[in-house]
């Protein structure tokens, strides 16, 4: 199936006139079905997957498959209940997290290059995605034709079960399970077959760790410029109680600052908090955003004795979008974990005729971040950059660098942040240093240090390989330095 058209323009047109609604939680929904008896282990395995040594019935995704009845009725219900946009059951449809079901070892690079080069969950990871996509299609533009209103498909993109930010072995902080490029591969693998199976956006979402969605981001760039085509990108985060995304710690205008170069569709925030919490964050991403903003918040806080899990009924999830749109921090509103069909129409009723947000002008400032932002403004002081970590520069740091004494270079770095640095500028160029995997190295540590990790990273090298690789360790918005253009 050819890529559909790029329907950006009509969507954009539609997103300002009114607010658009996107569906609820599939996990949730699907738990009705378990309840009501009609979905078990042995149905979720079907003929297929009878004899896989590990259970799959909480492989959602795996449903696409083996239950598409169940699926394809959880799409009806949320179109029928007023959702504009509806999203495809792919949340963990990448091979990296279908692995989890169908695979043992222990987890290291080497483990996570034999998933990506690994025929089976490659398939199976491309016939999830495309049949999903499909589902979400043919539904989208039946009950589209039955009411004569535009339903949108969003290829859900969501987190991995492994991180690059997260640290898992606390004798080399340096470590981690999977490397950027293999989360590439998967993200890639996962984005073309969304594409093939018909849907019109691409939703890069419950983000806890900002690098992994980077990663994704970069996996769909490439898949646009290698394939010639181009359709809208929506990103959306999960935040803790400070704001922050769950692994990477990045706040909310950071997490703006290191993704709006994408020029995404809309930005936002979903899952996580109920709504009560998540308000002070949308209200300021709302105020800062140059794009569409979008807000699907979990029904309230997980209660095992409540009907869906979560503490939230339809009327109160009502109330608060009435809230969020009066308030203007909305253009596209619905519901993650916790919300049913009930919830999403209960929702849909409560913005139908309430103004969506209106877009902030550009300041036309340059947003920067690590894991805090930094914006320089007209009225900043000036902008003070760390040199002290450039082997060019500091014998020291080189000395150390040549030595592997990396902790102790790293806290070069601290000493820098602690004097007043904005920036931190890191460069490996020298002789006697093999720069890539110094730099990755190098980088990587840094993001363990929670006070360097605050600020933006100057990535500063004369070879594009080290830059390079020093930007696939940035989960923030960075700097690049000393590219040459001597040989054009």
């Amino acid at each position: 199936m050819p890529a559909r058209p790029n329907c950006r323009p009509e969507l954009e047109a539609a997103l300002r006139q009114r607010i658009l609604v996107i569906d609820g939680a599939m996990g949730t929904t699907i738990r009705q079905y378990k309840a009501k008896g009609v979905l078990d282990e042995a149905s979720a395995r079907g003929e297929r997957f009878r004899d896989n040594e590990k259970d799959i019935l909480n492989n959602g995704d795996i449903l696409s498959i083996t239950r598409p009845d169940i699926i394809e009725d959880i799409h009806k219900r949320f179109l029928e209940a007023g959702a504009d946009i509806i999203e495809t059951n792919t949340f963990s449809a990448t091979s990296i997290a279908q692995a989890e079901f169908f695979r043992e070892g222990k987890k290291n690079p080497e483990f996570f290059q034999g998933i990506i080069e690994d025929t089976f969950l490659n398939d199976l990871a491309w016939e999830i995605n495309f049949e999903s996509a499909k589902q979400c299609r043919k539904w989208a533009d039946i009950v589209a034709e039955q009411t004569g209103r535009k339903r949108y498909v969003a290829g859900a993109i969501g987190p991995l079960t492994v991180s690059l930010s997260q640290f898992p072995d606390l004798s080399d902080l340096s470590f981690r399970y999977v490397t950027f490029d293999q989360v590439k591969a998967a993200y890639k693998h996962q984005v073309r077959a969304l594409i093939a199976g018909g849907v019109d956006t691409l939703l890069v979402e419950t983000i806890f760790d900002s690098l992994n969605a980077k990663t994704a981001l970069v996996a769909i760039r490439e898949v646009f410029e290698e394939d010639k085509l181009e359709l809208p990108v929506q990103i959306s985060a999960a935040v803790g109680p400070g704001g922050e995304t769950m692994i990477s710690g990045q706040v909310t205008e950071a997490y703006l600052n290191a993704m709006r170069h994408v020029k995404p569709l809309s930005i936002g925030l979903n899952c996580s908090l109920g709504p009560d919490k998540m308000r002070p964050f949308l209200a300021e991403l709302a105020a800062k955003a140059d794009c569409f903003v979008s807000c699907y918040p979990n029904a309230g806080m997980p209660n095992p004795l409540a009907p869906t899990g979560f503490d939230l009924l339809p009327p109160d999830m009502a109330g608060y979008a009435t809230d969020f749109a009066s308030s203007g921090f909305v253009n596209i509103m619905g519901g993650c974990c916790g919300n049913t069909p009930e919830h999403i129409a209960a929702i849909a009723k409560a913005v139908e005729k309430l103004a969506p947000r209106e877009i902030p002008a550009d300041p036309h400032t340059m947003r920067l971040s690590g894991s805090q932002p930094y914006v320089l403004s007209p009225g900043s002081n000036y902008l003070m950059i760390g040199e002290r970590t450039n082997v060019a520069g500091s014998p020291k740091f080189a000395k150390l660098i040549k030595e592997n004494k990396l902790e102790e270079a790293v806290a070069i770095a601290r000493q820098q942040v602690e004097s007043g640095a904005n920036v931190i500028d890191v460069c490996m160029d020298e002789g006697l240093i093999d720069g890539v995997p110094m730099m990755t190295k190098f980088l990587t540590l840094l993001q363990t240090e929670p006070e360097v990790n605050k600020v933006p990273i100057m990535v500063d090298s004369s070879k594009w390989e080290i830059i390079e690789a020093g930007l696939k360790c940035l989960q923030g918005k960075g700097i690049v330095n000393s590219i040459s253009l001597k040989e054009g």
